[in-house]
């Protein structure tokens, strides 16, 4: 399953930007979608996370900024960063969990990453 992160820019602080990943292939369904990010020199962490029945959860760092979103039909999840700080500077990657049907063998579990969408915050 391949996904594929886009909306990443350069904004002001307090200003806003909404990421999209979108997932294609083959026989699978998505159990969990979420996003994390990483900053220079530090570890990579999760930002906001959404399951198969919209049940969502956020980092303390972005509760009541960030909203998480998704359209199932789709395959496709949003972020939407409001009130962004320069704190939040990071390369942004998108991850689903799921399960795939994979032909002759069966159902097998799957965990992809996005490439990555570089969000920028200046003072």
């Amino acid at each position: 399953v391949q996904l594929q992160a886009s909306g990443g820019g350069l904004v002001q602080a307090g200003g806003s930007l909404r990421l999209s990943c979108v997932a294609s292939g083959r026989n699978f369904d998505i159990n969990t979608m979420g996003w994390y990010r990483q900053a220079p020199g530090q570890k990579r962490e999760v930002v906001a996370y959404i399951d198969s029945s919209g049940q969502k959860n956020y980092a303390d760092s972005v509760k009541g900024r960030f909203t998480i979103s998704r359209e199932n039909a789709q395959n496709t999840m949003n972020l939407q960063m409001d009130s962004l700080k320069p704190e939040d500077t990071a390369v942004y990657f998108c991850r689903a969990l799921g399960t795939r049907v994979l032909v002759g063998i069966g159902t097998r579990e799957f965990a992809s990453w996005g490439q990555g969408t570089l969000v920028t915050v200046s003072s």
